[in-house]
């Protein structure tokens, strides 16, 4: 069976992890774009937590956020991820990725990062520590600390809009695949995550 370059275990488990769109600036001044699903948000009392777990240093991601510190994590909905998917290919150095995704920047509040207008949730963040997954590792884990939330506010009345189902976050299915029966075709899915049943009251 063909990885790709991932592990077989990713296609077996095919554990679904969000979809945002990594943003900065580049060494030229140029917005930056990054479709990415590899990652966790992890919350203390000290703060809150993004744990990229597959960073290839040679990305313009990973370049610019160790030139400048500095990121926002954007949050699309299903009506705006195809433009959000269009900053895989418009990835050129000279390129603003986000407006040749026609998609809209705009300034950040606390960090000197852009931010993504049609997205519902942009987390501006801080670099904190890098980590390699093993060593000699190709790709990188990366953790950055959120500094501020800019949300839509219809979205966080889950009696409203809503940050769940539909219009609400996307998830990447990484290539479901029974190896036994594997054919040598499969695909990546885009999931949204719909609320079944309420655990416990706090």
């Amino acid at each position: 069976m063909e990885t790709y370059g991932f592990s077989w275990m990713d296609f077996v488990t095919a554990i679904p992890a969000p979809l945002f769109v990594a943003t900065s600036y580049k060494s030229n001044g140029k917005p930056n774009a990054c479709l990415q699903s590899r990652a966790c948000f992890s919350g203390n009392p000290s703060g809150f937590y993004a744990i990229l777990s597959s960073v290839d240093p040679a990305w313009h991601f990973y370049q610019s956020v160790k030139e400048t510190g500095v990121a926002v994590l954007n949050f699309p909905s299903a009506d705006v991820y195809d433009r959000c998917h269009q900053t895989i290919a418009n990835n050129g150095f000279e390129t603003d990725e986000i407006a040749a995704s026609g998609l809209i920047a705009e300034k950040a509040s606390a960090v000197n990062a852009p931010r993504i207008q049609e997205c519902f949730l942009n987390l501006e963040c801080r670099y904190l520590w890098e980590r390699e997954i093993v060593e000699g590792s190709a790709h990188i884990v990366l953790c950055l600390e959120v500094v501020n939330i800019c949300a839509d506010e219809g979205r966080l009345d889950e009696a409203a809009q809503g940050r769940y189902g539909p219009d609400g976050y996307l998830y990447n299915v990484h290539y479901p695949v029974d190896p036994e029966k594997f054919a040598g075709k499969s695909r990546d899915w885009l999931a949204v995550l719909q609320k079944y049943r309420g655990m416990r009251e706090y």
